[in-house]
């Protein structure tokens, strides 16, 4: 459990009215601790420490309250940087570690503490990460493992086709954080060229470092074929390399033993079924949230435009100018206008232009809610019979793909009299085995093939039923033998 021990109320010193305070000392310590500013060979002792959150009480506000936190008024700053201290202390932020030679204390992070600490600094930095190359580390630790058949780089494989979900929810979120942004701003005519200049800044400075690598050199439809051909590679391994892998994998992740189940081949599954899920789902996201996002800095510019002509406007000076002016002089200036705009051509309407729209009815909605009638407890009791035996005998396609792979234990054929019956769902994927012919997954390069023997055979919960032998192949090798036909 996290709040337990010193950890029960941890967020305490994030809630009070010095909230602000408190969190630009913890980025402060955090940057002398563990930024390049650092000296590692240095541990910082009570009175640096205090000098640390002087500095950072200087620079942050403090928040109005009105009934939460601590409402105690210091007679420094130094004394508040006593007090904060003695708050990250007590609530497990932070720790006081005593050298037993020179008997001098230190009060470095906790571990919690620094790694929460870490994500508070890096939300307010603009350091450079780079976030759009997990596609293309997912693709090397992979030839990586490949090659090598070390394991842990199938397992950063794992964790960095994690990250690319991950990344493409952020740049959807910050883009979506952005157009409210824009439209808060654009309420006021006085910040529309604010607005404007920090469209401006996140396009050169955001989206063309990130988002368009991640739409071409990073882009995951290019590196989707890639990915997958190394894939598949790996489960054409010999069985030793895939046995041994699948060895070191329940020793490095125990959490993913599962029983029946290959953490290699799921590992394998997780990477593909994740790269699926960000080049058809994600992408596409990721694309619409850009234009909704571009299309709302496109009003903003044109809001822009209008008030900048707006503003050089000069009928109001002309129209006062004119009124300085005799009768005389003013016809004179009139004439020579109209003789101007002599060029315009006037016309009316196309009549069979202009339409008449019909009002749309609007659709009337009974909300009314009736008292159902009592049910007889028969009536009921026949529907849950019904439903649990609709139930018990339904079979899915996913489920039957996934139980004649485990039955083929590492082979591309199987016969069905070989089919493993331990529970009732096996004695109802072997009676649909023969159906694996009718589904084939679009998406992947592997096809069953059921092809009948003309034997029969019978065991304790058939009596007698015909053999078939079932194999995986691949589906360009069927396309080559029917074109040699």
């Amino acid at each position: 459990m996290f709040f337990s021990e010193d950890r029960s109320q941890f967020f305490r010193p994030l809630t009070s009215k010095y909230r602000e305070q408190i969190l630009e000392c913890l980025r402060l310590l955090y940057e002398r601790l563990y930024s390049a500013r650092a000296d590692y060979g240095e541990s910082l002792q009570r009175d640096q420490v205090i000098e640390i959150f002087e500095e950072a009480l200087a620079r942050a506000p403090q928040l109005e309250s009105g009934d939460y936190g601590n409402e105690t008024r210091f007679k420094s700053e130094r004394e508040q940087a006593s007090w904060i201290l003695n708050q990250l202390l007590e609530y497990g932020w932070m720790e006081k570690q005593v050298d037993q030679a020179t008997l001098q204390s230190t009060f470095p992070f906790t571990r919690v503490g620094r790694m929460l600490t870490q994500s508070l600094s890096e939300m307010g930095t603009a350091s450079v990460r780079t976030r759009h190359r997990n596609t293309r580390n997912t693709l090397n630790a992979l030839e990586a493992f490949l090659s090598r058949g070390e394991v842990h780089d199938l397992m950063d494989a794992y964790e960095y086709s994690e990250r690319i979900i991950s990344d493409f929810t952020d740049v959807i979120a910050e883009l979506e954080e952005r157009k409210r942004e824009l439209v808060r701003q654009v309420e006021t005519q006085l910040l529309v060229q604010q607005a404007t200049d920090h469209f401006f800044e996140f396009m050169e400075k955001r989206f063309q470092p990130d988002v368009s690598i991640r739409l071409s050199a990073d882009s995951v439809e290019k590196h989707r074929d890639a990915i997958q051909a190394v894939i598949d590679k790996i489960r054409r391994k010999r069985k030793e390399f895939k046995r041994e892998a699948e060895l070191k994998l329940r020793e490095l992740a125990p959490e993913l033993i599962e029983p029946n189940r290959s953490v290699l081949y799921f590992v394998l599954d997780a990477i593909e079924i994740r790269m699926r899920n960000a080049a058809e789902l994600m992408l596409p996201a990721l694309r619409r949230a850009l234009q909704s996002f571009t299309k709302r800095a496109d009003i903003i510019i044109r809001q822009l435009s209008y008030l900048t002509s707006q503003r050089n406007n000069s009928v109001v000076d002309v129209c006062r100018e004119l009124a300085q002016l005799d009768r005389a002089q003013q016809d004179a200036l009139l004439v020579c206008a109209g003789e101007e705009l002599s060029g315009l051509h006037l016309q009316w309407l196309d009549p069979d232009q202009v339409r008449l729209q019909q009002k749309r009815r609007e659709q009337v909605l009974y909300t009314r809610i009736e008292e159902a009638g009592e049910v007889e407890e028969d009536a009921l009791r026949d529907v849950a019979t019904q439903q649990q035996l609709d139930q018990a005998f339904i079979t899915h396609n996913e489920g039957l793909h996934d139980y004649l792979i485990t039955a083929m234990a590492g082979s591309n054929k199987v016969s069905t009299r070989d089919l493993p019956l331990r529970t009732a769902r096996d004695v109802l994927a072997m009676s649909h085995a023969i159906e694996t012919a009718s589904y084939q997954a679009v998406d992947s390069d592997y096809q069953f093939v059921v092809t009948p023997t003309g034997e029969t055979d019978t065991n304790e919960y058939f009596a007698s039923f015909d053999v078939f032998d079932i194999e995986l192949i691949k589906k360009s090798d069927t396309e080559s033998e029917s074109s040699d036909l």
